[in-house]
Order: structure tokens, then C-alpha cells, then sequence
């Protein structure tokens, strides 16, 4: 399987472990959901000018969708590009996890800090395990695929 598959699939896996990490402390802690995804889509588009609805309902629809879209677009681009830059000297599975993790939490937190929506400095221990943990189960996830062992599609032994 291409390095560039292999990594599709690590960050698709990684996204819905870390959704679902994100669900379940939710549902756990009885706390709200996330409203960043949404106001990192408002801000990128009122930076380039662009509207998102003709009316508040529409828009608000519209951030929803667009903020778990970026989400998955961080969750793949992160996989595709560890795989990448490692597939020649792989990554054993504890460092996998730990770089995977670090990677995809900079990429999703560094542009929200840079855009304002949130400071990072400022967050309380249950702020920082809401996002640390979801990250490390996406880590988990994405280097579990990325570790499976090497086989061509299809192959038949002979």
C-alpha cells in the first residue's frame, strides 16, 4: 500500500478515535461541546471576505459542517505527512503515538492561538486533558495503522 494511503487511512482512523474520545468525555463530564472548530471557520472566513449564509441558521449549519471538516482535513494532513517523512526509517509505536499526537495537536491549536480564538496559556487542567487526551487516542490510532504490517493488496503467496 503507498505511503500516501497508508496515511488516509492512519488520519481517517486517528479522527474517529479522537472524535470519539471527544464524545465520550462530553457525555461523561456533562460538559459542552468545542464551539472553536465554528469560530475558527467564521474567522478564516471573514478574513478572505467570504459569507457563509444568507441568514444566521444557515451560517451557523454551515460553520458546523466546515469546523468538523477541518478537523478531518488536520487529522489527515497530519498522518499523510508523518507517514511521509517516515517511511523510509520507520517509527517505533510508543514515539509514533506520542509525535502523532504533539503533530496534531500543534497543527489544530497553533492556528486558533495565531487566529485569537484561544490561548493555550490560559487553559485549565480539565481544558488541557479535554484536548490532550482526544489527541493521544488520535495518535494511538494513527500509529497503530501506520505500524500494521506491510502487505501488498491482494498479494497471493505462491
Amino acid at each position: 500500500m503507498g505511503t500516501v494511503i497508508r496515511g488516509l487511512i492512519a488520519g481517517l482512523t486517528g479522527t474517529a478515535a479522537l472524535n470519539a474520545a471527544t464524545y465520550l468525555d462530553i457525555a461523561v463530564r456533562a460538559r459542552p461541546p468545542s464551539r472553536t472548530p465554528e469560530e475558527s471557520v467564521q474567522r478564516l472566513a471573514d478574513t478572505v471576505g467570504v459569507g457563509l449564509g444568507r441568514d444566521s441558521r444557515e451560517a451557523g449549519n454551515r460553520k458546523v459542517g466546515l469546523g468538523a471538516l477541518l478537523g478531518y482535513a488536520m487529522g489527515v494532513g497530519t498522518a499523510v505527512t508523518f507517514a511521509t517523512l517516515t517511511r523510509h526509517r520507520p517509527v517505533r509505536w510508543p514515539k509514533a503515538t506520542l509525535a502523532l499526537a504533539a503533530l496534531a495537536m500543534a497543527g489544530a491549536n497553533g492556528p486558533m492561538a495565531m487566529l485569537g480564538i484561544t490561548d493555550p496559556r490560559r487553559w485549565s487542567a480539565a481544558d488541557w486533558a479535554a484536548d490532550v487526551l482526544p489527541h493521544l487516542a488520535y495518535g494511538a490510532a494513527a500509529a497503530s495503522v501506520l505500524a500494521a504490517p506491510r502487505r501488498r493488496a491482494f498479494q497471493r503467496r505462491r
